[in-house]
């Protein structure tokens, strides 16, 4: 890995989700220092400054700087967070074409300033843009994460921890699948409060599957809902992405719902969705199959054909 004596984190993009980042990173005191890359320069000083003048406020003195493509030769971790947002009425996968141009320059210069780090992407369509970082960079699978599904499970957990009333700390259920409108909930393994979901409708009349159909459609759907209220999605998927640095970076083996490259796994093959996975130092340890049941395994497939014939129109 790069950095052998502090833990380096360069941001490349500081709009909306990537000044979020940054804002979230300080507070929690993950890393030694954060870099900060913009194509707007002027902007990324701003947000530098700013974040600097709270730092005797933060809980650690993270070394926050301006920086170039250079300085990722020396990074451990290199979040993309730069490309066209998500406007009101697009889905996700209409943002590919834009993106993967900005992409390909990105990981171009990135990788030719010696980098041998960590990618780690957030920018949607997620699922495209992180295979096409894997490509486009020749780094190993393990080394290219997608923020993935860890957003979609986030809202999961809100919305059964209130359904349920229990924190959404103690439920553990996940989505899994594309970042977008094909993504799936895993009910067959979900618990809240160490009881599983399916148990607690089965055993309780207050509680009705019919419930859990209309808690999806609002985790599905809450960019949606969001974008139309604000323009933007930031604040979640910024703690998101600060997860799995924190993961990383303190090498805790922690199993995040990622965007991940399969190789078998789920009966898919070179194809990066989110799933369950292990995060530490080294990047994906390993991917976890979760049991699904047939339905499950049903839309997880069309889940992957979905992201599969949109990598089709771009890559061999």
């Amino acid at each position: 890995m790069a950095g052998e004596t502090a833990n380096r984190v360069v941001l490349i993009g500081t709009g909306s989700v990537g000044s979020s980042y940054a804002f979230a990173l300080m507070n929690q005191g993950i890393a030694d220092e954060l870099i900060m890359i913009d194509m707007n320069e002027e902007k990324a000083m701003g947000d530098v400054m700013d974040l600097n003048h709270g730092k005797v406020f933060a809980p650690y003195p993270t070394q926050v700087k301006l920086g170039s493509y250079a300085d990722c030769r020396d990074a451990d971790l290199v979040v993309i967070c730069a490309g066209a947002n998500q406007k009101p009425g697009e889905t996700r996968l209409d943002l590919v074409e834009k993106n993967l141009k900005v992409f390909r320059s990105i990981t171009d210069e990135a990788m030719a300033s010696g980098f041998d780090g960590i990618f780690l992407v957030a920018t949607n369509p997620v699922d495209i843009l992180t295979y096409a970082t894997w490509k486009f960079s020749g780094l190993p699978k393990e080394r290219v994460i997608g923020s993935g599904t860890i957003l979609d499970t986030a809202r999961f957990r809100f919305e059964l921890g209130e359904y349920f009333e229990i924190a959404p700390h103690n439920v553990h259920a996940y989505i899994i699948g594309e970042h977008g409108d094909s993504e799936l909930p895993v009910y067959s393994t979900a618990d809240a409060g160490g009881v599983p979901v399916l148990k607690r409708i089965e055993r309780d009349a207050a509680y009705k599957k019919e419930d859990l159909d209309e808690i999806f459609v609002r985790v599905r759907d809450a960019a949606y809902e969001i974008i139309k209220r604000k323009g933007s999605t930031y604040y979640g998927i910024a703690m998101g992405l600060v997860r799995i640095t924190k993961a990383i970076l303190h090498n805790e083996n922690s199993v995040l719902t990622v965007s991940a490259l399969l190789e078998g796994v789920y009966g898919e093959d070179q194809i990066y969705i989110g799933v369950p996975a292990v995060i530490n130092r080294g990047g994906i340890r390993e991917v976890i199959e979760l049991d699904l049941n047939e339905e499950e395994k049903q839309k997880f497939r069309h889940s992957a054909e979905v992201l599969r014939n949109t990598l089709k129109d771009y890559f061999d």
